[in-house]
């Protein structure tokens, strides 16, 4: 999840307003607008050379709370108190064309205000959703683990807390600014309608710092089904400078795109304005350590990854086996009584008569 641009990383130019330019919050970090030509975000900044020297220009991103990680469901703990996620208003369109923009290191979406998440201690409006990928060829492509195994892409949905902050520039400096959601993305059978809103347009946006209007759409069909399955924790920014002022949710449940789909993403963005092109791939920064950190989980039995209701399906299930099962004993002893009574009754009659 990325929010500020960093200068070594050529402009990358994500902003905070959701979708619009922000050029004093520029001067307020200090970060170069320089433009270069014909370099990419691969090259110099998301390559693994590149993000181990990110702190050498932004301290944070070496601190002790970064995102993302690599969750290991065996070492989560489970918190009762976390509700299933509420997001008020991603199912009503509205009437209003949506911004998608190629900022030279991710495709983003600005989202309206009226959409804001529930759930979560205080009201966390919307601000915009981008995506990390990998490349042709290559399994990775998300930014959080779960049991060390990466997906082809992530979608963030990024939230600020607007209680208590006026913007989401200012939330982003916070603890617990700012709720992302994270959701990982793999590849299924059929093209996933949702998310095809976004990608049909990506050919209008191909070149940094091009953007375009997308008509409203429901964008709850973005998130998985199982809303009540998912992993909390303290974190930070995914791109410089790293703010370590994320409240994350990370959704078990994944989306689903189609292979067609997953090709578009890797192989139609470049994150360069002009000649020559860049491709615009692998924009995903690797797993942080947990440093003590603790990972929670809004279900029990995280290492099952059952949910309530899904447990209480299955014991539903197992309980109909099981009297099916008696059943059928039961039919098949009161057969085998039965011949056996009609065998003893034979027995006697023709023992009686000879």
């Amino acid at each position: 999840m990325g929010l500020l641009p960093h200068p070594s990383l050529y402009n990358w130019g994500l902003n905070l307003s959701g979708g619009k330019s922000i050029s004093t919050s520029t001067q307020m970090y200090g970060l170069v607008r320089g433009r270069v030509k014909g370099r990419g975000v691969l090259k110099g900044g998301y390559s693994p050379h590149g993000q181990d020297h990110w702190s050498a220009s932004y301290p944070e991103c070496g601190n002790n709370a970064q995102s993302p990680i690599d969750i290991q469901t065996d070492s989560v703990t489970f918190d009762p108190e976390l509700p299933p996620l509420q997001p008020h208003g991603y199912d009503q369109p509205g009437t209003e064309p949506l911004d998608l923009h190629n900022n030279g290191h991710t495709v983003q979406l600005s989202l309206p205000s009226t959409l804001y998440l529930g759930g979560l201690p205080r009201k966390y409006v919307a601000a915009q959703l981008h995506l990390h990928w990998g490349q042709k060829g290559s399994p990775g492509g998300s930014e959080h683990q779960i049991n060390s195994e990466a997906t082809v892409a992530e979608l963030h949905i990024v939230h600020y807390d607007s209680d208590s902050y006026d913007s989401l520039s200012e939330a982003a400096q916070r603890p617990q600014g700012l709720a992302v959601l994270g959701i990982l993305i793999e590849v299924g059978e059929t093209k996933n309608i949702a998310y095809e809103h976004i990608l049909s347009h990506l050919h209008e946006i191909s070149h940094k710092d091009q953007k375009t209007s997308v008509p409203p759409f429901n964008l709850r069909e973005l998130l998985p089904p199982q809303l009540g399955q998912y992993f909390r924790y303290n974190g930070s920014l995914t791109t410089p400078p790293c703010y370590q002022s994320v409240l994350w949710t990370v959704f078990y449940r994944r989306s689903q795109i189609s292979m067609e789909q997953l090709e578009k993403l890797q192989g139609t963005l470049f994150s360069t304005e002009e000649e020559p092109s860049k491709l615009l791939v692998q924009n995903y920064r690797a797993p942080q350590p947990l440093n003590q950190r603790m990972v929670f989980a809004s279900f029990s039995q995280a290492g099952s990854l059952y949910t309530t209701g899904e447990m209480l399906s299955l014991g539903v299930g197992i309980l109909v086996g099981c009297l099916c099962l008696l059943l059928a004993v039961y039919f098949i002893a009161r057969k085998i009584r039965h011949h056996r009574t009609q065998l003893i009754f034979v027995f006697l009659v023709e023992t009686r008569f000879h």
